[in-house]
């Protein structure tokens, strides 16, 4: 009877959880492919490009530097010190001795056993732990960047603009993995109230994420094109006008 009611756990929990993982797959593929197709392959690109601008202008630039890189280092703490949050307090209620599926046993579909909730608990833990991880190393790595990035620029000197920026692509790449993470945990975190949402919440972060990580060609390249020999025509004859209406 306890295997029956694993059913949707069985099957909708793991078709969820590879939904994203797919996704994510194909992401790397598309990133590593075709990386102007893709949002984070045009960010790294402009990282770049950003770093060899800061090196060559140091001594105008190092403030905006030192500002934008600490930016970065704060957006990473807020999410390293959120996951360590919910980390302290998914290992207090896996530590309590209230029961706390009680309260869920009438409401939710699935298995309410005592295996299948510390299960559920020790899922989000282990992704949280994980994503905060990902967030104390790239803290660590930004940091370096923090620091390198205002060395004086000698030719016996390691530290290159190449290298400042395998470092700063190396943390933006941990934060990038770290909330990645965090998302995954959004429809685990769903889990407490049941499989089926869990699947609901994994289809509907797909289409989501798609939209916010590819860059989309847009529709009015052709007809500017397709018209720019009559706008430049019309341009002239404009030019043509006021310059008569001067002379006159």
């Amino acid at each position: 009877m306890e295997w029956r009611k694993c059913y949707l756990d069985v099957v909708l929990v793991p078709l969820g959880f590879l939904m994203v993982t797919f996704y994510h797959i194909w992401l790397w593929h598309k990133v590593r492919t075709q990386p102007e197709s893709t949002i984070i392959g045009i960010n790294a690109r402009g990282r770049r490009f950003w770093v060899s601008s800061i090196v060559k202008d140091n001594d105008k630039k190092n403030i905006l530097a030192v500002q934008t890189l600490r930016n970065t280092i704060m957006g990473s703490t807020l999410m390293a010190t959120t996951s360590i949050l919910l980390c302290s307090g998914l290992a207090a209620v896996i530590s309590s001795t209230y029961s706390v599926k009680k309260p869920l046993n009438d409401t939710v579909y699935g298995a309410h056993g005592e295996f299948m909730v510390a299960l559920k608990y020790v899922t989000l833990l282990t992704i949280f732990l994980f994503s905060f991880l990902c967030h104390s190393l790239s803290i660590r790595f930004i940091n370096q960047v923090n620091i390198l990035i205002n060395t004086p620029q000698e030719d016996t000197s390691p530290v290159t603009p190449s290298y400042i920026a395998e470092l700063l692509e190396r943390g933006y790449m941990l934060n990038t993995i770290g909330n990645r993470l965090f998302y995954a945990a959004l429809p685990l975190l769903l889990w407490i109230f049941g499989p089926v949402l869990v699947f609901l919440c994994s289809a509907t972060l797909v289409p989501v994420l798609y939209n916010l990580d590819f860059v989309f060609p847009t529709t009015n390249n052709n007809s500017r094109s397709s018209t720019s020999d009559d706008d430049h025509h019309h341009e002239q004859k404009g030019k043509v006008i006021n310059v008569r209406d001067f002379i006159v």
